[in-house]
């Protein structure tokens, strides 16, 4: 069970109307590293979740993210206060009015599609999708995604701080960029209360491949570090002669049945390539110059 609260988490103070501002800070309302996303990916995973520790954790994080989209989503609302206005009551010419509305970005379709409102959008005006959660179930990948997630949310708070001047704005997503942080260290500590928890899931995988770094890609700009050397590193740099690495043939062979076997035996003959043939196509045909 949900109330809300009428206050905002973060106050927000915005110095002067700016759709174009608006429409790119859309992007952390509606895209894939936004607060919605955020609160989808760490509710959804708390209702499966049986460590009765992480589940208030993430039930924690997921209503606070809301509560982020709240803000910004008041940010977007404020920014764009003008251009309501305006567009609502066509106290512009429409000269005037075309131009405040194609400042600059995806404003226009903001404020035509959604007056002004903070559209479920990115900023390029891509409706957020579902498709942005990418929880599989396990409590050692999925910390590991939500870790991922806080750090790629907190690079684009930095992003839209870098193209502002209002200093209300810069305040607002400076504490939206903190909580990123707070949530990232928040992960961390749960993941690595996890006893054992490389590599996710329960098989450890099988050790001479899991040791095995594969340089396959050679020439200048080789380079070494702990990525791919040291003690616990097996280096292959001879890719071509080592293959394939489990000492078979290295062909992709199937058991069929006698009657699959003729099957296939008869469309391969029926669909065999004649490399003597030299067919005039439509593509000859229609070259320029050719005779």
């Amino acid at each position: 069970m949900f109330t809300h609260n009428k206050k905002l988490q973060y106050t927000v103070r915005v110095s002067e109307p700016n759709p174009v501002l608006a429409s790119l800070i859309l992007e952390q309302f509606g895209g894939p590293q936004g607060e919605l996303a955020a609160a989808m990916r760490y509710f959804t995973q708390a209702l499966a979740e049986d460590d009765p520790g992480r589940k208030d954790m993430l039930l924690d994080i997921a209503t606070e993210e809301l509560s982020h989209l709240e803000v910004i989503g008041s940010i977007v609302a404020m920014l764009n206060k003008g251009v309501k206005g305006e567009l609502a009551e066509a106290t512009q010419s429409e000269a005037d009015l075309y131009r405040s509305l194609t400042q600059g970005g995806d404003s226009h379709t903001q404020a035509i599609l959604y007056g002004g409102g903070p559209g479920l959008t990115n900023s390029s005006g891509v409706p957020w999708t579902a498709a942005y959660i990418d929880t599989v179930g396990d409590p050692a990948c999925d910390l590991r995604s939500n870790i991922a997630a806080e750090a790629r949310a907190k690079i684009v708070y930095e992003r839209l701080i870098n193209v502002t001047d209002d200093a209300g704005v810069k305040e607002a997503l400076g504490f939206l960029m903190t909580r990123e942080i707070a949530h990232q260290k928040s992960f961390e500590k749960a993941l690595y209360s996890i006893e054992g928890n490389f590599p996710p899931g329960k098989l450890q995988g099988i050790p001479e491949y899991a040791d095995l770094y594969v340089n396959t890609s050679q020439g200048e700009g080789d380079t070494t570090g702990p990525w791919n050397s040291g003690e616990q590193w097996r280096r292959m740099d001879d890719v071509i002669g080592a293959i394939p690495v489990d000492g078979g043939e290295g062909d992709a062979s199937v058991g069929l049945t006698s009657s699959e076997r003729s099957d296939l035996s008869s469309f391969a003959a029926r669909t065999m390539s004649n490399p003597m043939a030299d067919p005039t196509t439509g593509a000859d045909l229609g070259q320029s110059g050719r005779a």
